[in-house]
């Protein structure tokens, strides 16, 4: 059967696939076209099981609200070419859209969702049939209170959505919204912040305090006997700094010795509760740095919660979410 341009055309507007796709399914399937569109379809799946496995770290992240319920959604494909497509952003607003519509809150329930009668799993498999790269939802997250606020910054990228416990603040919630995507924050406060987080954060810096006081107390004995610390601080730097004359091999040697026997001295008498203060303080920079309640806002120099404050004592920010690719 003679297969038209026409008919590969109308194929093509109805499937978005490429033309040679679109033609070479008409002769497959005898110019019907609602055979043809399965077979496009089973090429899709088939496209999709063999790029199961392939990386998908570009894509779309979007936000949006409608009042007291908001979403953010991370769709991921394998390219930046892809990703800033109108036609892939605009698949990844239809998913987000109709999701919100729906009321929906977790990935799962998206991806089961239908769409113009069609699951969103399956619509997937078509957009991955048509552009032939791996295409997954990535993330879908979801807050809900009095007021929710939605940013997406420029190039979508990064997004975060933002609940607020009364309404009627839209800037500060609009703000607050610029300020997770723009600060990273992994948590709302201190109390939320995992206390494995916590553990490992005290670890860190009780171990970094100890190395910092031992470094401190060799270096000191080193400057003691004429030994510059910079000189010897590697091996490395020991056979560089003997090669241009800087430093001797029995400086080397008593180096060595002074570095070994001095830590070991100082590690054996170290205040374990000078320590410990000192890695609490750690951990509350830690929090400054990391919670949104305690960070610096960005449009003044003030914590966050005293923004918050200042705009009204009973407005709180109860949560949010945000999303980052290759976060």
């Amino acid at each position: 059967m003679a297969i038209t341009a026409k008919q590969v055309n109308e194929l093509r507007q109805l499937t978005g696939v490429g033309m040679m796709d679109c033609k070479k399914a008409l002769v497959e399937c005898d110019g019907d076209f609602d055979k043809a569109i399965d077979y496009l379809r089973q090429k899709g799946q088939k496209m999709a099981a063999k790029r199961a496995d392939r990386d998908a770290n570009e894509g779309c992240v979007l936000a949006k609200s409608n009042g007291s319920f908001g979403a953010v959604i991370m769709l991921n494909c394998e390219t930046d070419f892809v990703a800033t497509n109108a036609g892939f952003v605009e698949f990844t607003n239809s998913i987000i859209d109709n999701a919100m519509a729906k009321g929906l809150k977790t990935k799962e329930e998206v991806l089961a969702m239908t769409i113009d009668g069609r699951p969103v799993a399956d619509l997937i498999t078509d957009q991955i049939a048509k552009i032939g790269e791996k295409i997954e939802i990535a993330h879908y997250e979801v807050v809900e209170n009095a007021a929710v606020y939605a940013y997406v910054h420029p190039g979508n990228r990064m997004a975060a959505v933002v609940a607020m416990s009364k309404a009627g603040f839209d800037e500060v919630g609009h703000n607050l919204a610029m300020q997770v995507v723009a600060m990273r924050p992994i948590a709302l406060d201190a109390d939320a912040v995992p206390q494995e987080v916590k553990d490992n954060e005290i670890a860190v810096a009780i171990e970094k305090t100890k190395e910092e006081m031992c470094t401190k107390a060799v270096d000191a004995a080193l400057k003691k006997a004429g030994i510059n610390p910079a000189h010897v601080d590697s091996e490395e730097h020991m056979e560089s700094n003997m090669g241009k004359g800087w430093i001797t091999a029995e400086q080397v040697a008593q180096a060595k010795e002074i570095k070994e026997r001095v830590a070991a001295e100082k590690l054996a008498s170290l205040d374990m509760n000078m320590i410990n203060n000192i890695a609490k303080g750690r951990l509350n920079k830690f929090f400054q740095e990391n919670t949104l309640m305690e960070q610096e806002y960005i449009m003044d120099k003030m914590p966050v919660k005293e923004f918050v404050a200042k705009a009204d004592k009973d407005l709180k920010c109860v949560a949010f979410k945000r999303l980052e690719l290759g976060a």
